[in-house]
This record gives C-alpha cells, structure tokens and sequence, in this order.
C-alpha cells in the first residue's frame, strides 16, 4: 500500500500507523508491552520519518502523532535516534500548527532522558 502514491491511501496507511503507536503507547504505559516498538522492529520507521513533513495536513497530522506517541517510550529513542526521528520531534515540537501535537512534542522531548542527552550534544533546545 504505500508504494501506491495516492495522498488518499497514504493518509490511510498514516491513520493505521498513528493508532497502532497510540495502542502500542497505552500497552506499554500499562506494562501489557515492553520493549521496543513492534513499528521500529519491523522497519516503518524510515517511512515515518520521510513523511513526517509530508505536503499533505491529513498525512503529517497522523505521521506527528505516530511519532509523539513512539517516543514516548524510552526503549524507542536510540532507534529514533539513529533514524533521524529526533530532528522530527524538535521541528514538531516548535513548528506544528496544531497546539496539542506541538505540546506532546515537547512535552515527550522533555521527559526523555535518551532526547534530552541527544539534544545536549547537539546544542539544540526545543
């Protein structure tokens, strides 16, 4: 599906992934799972990262969320890291024209001790 370039199926594909973090983030925050995100596990999150900042509001909105809600969790923010989802989530957390995903962002960046050193060692704030 998302070789397929119709905005309509990616936005589809966008939703599926934002409300599997989002059950994926409650399990976790209620130790039903542990561990890192089956998402990043099985490799969706290159996909995420390159349409984080997708054209396309009805994409981005649920590409921000999936984000937000896959670092919330700590065992997720080395492979986030290293996947260039970190540079996401300042962008996010300073330029996202909804106030609620804007505030997630940074609320999520502030609470990760993985972002927070990142972040130091490469003199950004959010």
């Amino acid at each position: 599906m998302v070789r397929c370039r119709h905005p309509d199926v990616h936005a589809q594909v966008a939703r599926g992934i934002a409300n599997f973090a989002k059950c994926e983030s409650r399990a976790s925050s209620q130790g039903i799972k542990s561990g890192r995100s089956f998402l990043i596990e099985d490799g969706a999150l290159s996909w995420i990262v390159q349409n984080a900042n997708n054209e396309a509001s009805s994409i981005r909105r649920h590409i921000e969320l999936a984000l937000c809600h896959l670092a919330q969790h700590e065992a997720n923010a080395r492979d986030m890291i290293k996947g260039g989802a970190l540079w996401e989530l300042v962008r996010i957390s300073r330029e996202c024209s909804r106030d609620d995903i804007k505030t997630l962002a940074h609320r999520t960046l502030a609470s990760s001790p993985a972002f927070q050193a990142e972040m130091r060692r490469l003199r950004l704030s959010h």
